[in-house]
């Protein structure tokens, strides 16, 4: 399939009126087609699952009776975009040789999983160099471009920023720019990015107090182009400290500042999900989604009334130097 012909990761979800479509990383215990009654179930527009064991090298395919199975369970809700996270176990930027082909090997077979139940995105973490980090990044963007040679087709691959812990790529937005440049540019079209708020503020980005700042050197490295899904977790782990802790909504360091994140222009029309704990240890549910729903409103709100305000105060200085 040329890249005219599929949907390519710079179209965003239609969403009129504009609007975050919002959802979760919703379990698929007993089936793929198990995942979207649940995603319905808390109010879902949006939705991540798992399309196997994400800590088990077991691969597995989807074939007719699941992949209907599914398309009919997708089509009974109102989830309109639709992702998997792939194993935790890939590393396609490790030096060990066997590793790494071991990885593209899992990579693959989750990009065909994709493929068979026609997701939108498959999010990925990008690896951990444990050598050289400029040599890591060219192995992951060779392995990248491996994988999506295997597996042609109409399911975009977003790479997800990381906190930075250890030998992680990623955690910077130069150093995601660089990586998505370093894929060979016929296949490029099909590589996005996802954002977690819970990541970026672990990584230095602080949303909580620089927010524009932050977002302003998104644009100027990577481009709002790039961006296809929102991770909208708190964080639970402070400022710069690389470490990967996930709050609930409005309970971490990122807090009340989540609701300006909602309200942003560039954002309206992406899928926001949640990979949070929920209020009882067992993911987010209903209630936690209209949380955020509540914030963006309130945030929705905020910016009107300063839009107004700056317009106001334009009127008012063109009326005194006429």
């Amino acid at each position: 399939m040329s890249a005219p012909d599929a949907p390519p990761v710079c179209r965003r979800a239609p969403a009129t009126p504009p609007e975050v479509l919002l959802g979760a990383h919703v379990s698929t215990a007993g089936g793929t087609a198990e995942a979207p009654p649940r995603a319905k179930a808390i109010g879902a527009t949006a939705m991540q699952i798992f399309s196997k064991q994400a800590n088990r090298w077991a691969e597995r395919e989807c074939e007719g009776e699941e992949c209907s199975a599914f398309a009919d369970a997708l089509a009974a809700t109102e989830v309109r975009v639709t992702c998997a996270h792939d194993s935790y176990l890939i590393n396609l930027a490790s030096p060990d040789a066997a590793h790494r082909a071991r990885s593209l090997d899992s990579f693959a077979a989750e990009l065909r999983r994709c493929e068979a139940l026609r997701l939108d995105y498959l999010v990925s973490h990008p690896g951990n160099f444990m050598d050289d980090r400029a040599s890591g990044l060219a192995r992951n963007a060779e392995s990248i471009a491996a994988g999506l040679e295997r597996v042609p087709g109409r399911t975009g691959l977003l790479m997800e920023t990381t906190a930075g812990s250890g030998t992680a790529l990623g955690s910077t937005f130069e150093e995601m720019a660089a990586l998505i440049a370093a894929v060979p540019e016929q296949l490029r079209w099909r590589v996005g990015v996802c954002v977690d708020t819970a990541h970026v503020f672990a990584a230095g980005y602080d949303l909580a107090s620089s927010y524009d700042d932050v977002w302003d050197r998104f644009g100027d490295a990577i481009g709002f182009d790039r961006l296809r899904v929102l991770h909208l977790n708190d964080a639970a782990a402070p400022l710069a400290s690389n470490r990967d802790r996930h709050a609930n909504v409005g309970e971490g360091l990122i807090g009340a500042k989540m609701s300006v994140f909602l309200a942003h222009d560039a954002f309206q029309g992406l899928p926001a999900l949640l990979e949070v704990p929920g209020p009882d240890g067992h993911g987010p549910d209903a209630a936690e989604l209209e949380k955020l729903r509540d914030l963006r409103r309130k945030g929705r709100r905020a910016a009107a009334a300063r839009a107004a305000r700056e317009r106001n105060r334009s009127r008012r200085g063109s009326g005194h130097h006429s």
